[in-house]
């Protein structure tokens, strides 16, 4: 079922910098920022040969990345997110195996225009697991 890695999220203070900091000392591929409301957040892709990166910035006050910064003030690694083929299916074989889904457990069109679902950290031994549909 779960297919390749996509990208890593790290929530960062400053995105600006951040996205400096990938293009000017690593060399990368840093694309444009994109806002997006129905997740509050905005988000900076980073391309790199076998995965991405994705720079997360609060977007609005009710944004759940200001409150991960409130908590880790220099940011971190937020989430990390696997290609599925049919997101449906795996939403429904992973909560028969009682891993909850957030939300209302319908998947939101993420960030790459796909639908995306977000599975409970606690059940993804602490990691906050985003399934996106290829």
């Amino acid at each position: 079922m779960i297919g390749r890695l996509n990208h890593v999220a790290i929530a960062v203070p400053d995105l600006e910098a951040a996205s400096a900091q990938y293009r000017d000392a690593l060399g990368a591929k840093v694309g444009a920022p994109q806002d997006e409301p129905d997740h509050g957040v905005t988000v900076v892709f980073i391309e790199l040969p076998n995965t991405k990166i994705e720079l997360l910035y609060p977007l609005g006050e009710d944004s759940p990345i200001a409150g991960f910064l409130e908590k880790n003030p220099a940011g971190g690694i937020h989430h990390v997110c696997y290609e599925v083929e049919d997101i449906i299916a795996a939403r429904d074989k992973l909560k028969e195996a009682g891993l909850r889904v957030l939300g209302n457990g319908e998947p939101k069109i993420g960030a790459h225009g796909k639908p995306v679902l977000f599975l409970h950290p606690k059940d993804m031994n602490g990691t906050l697991t985003e399934l996106e549909q290829v």
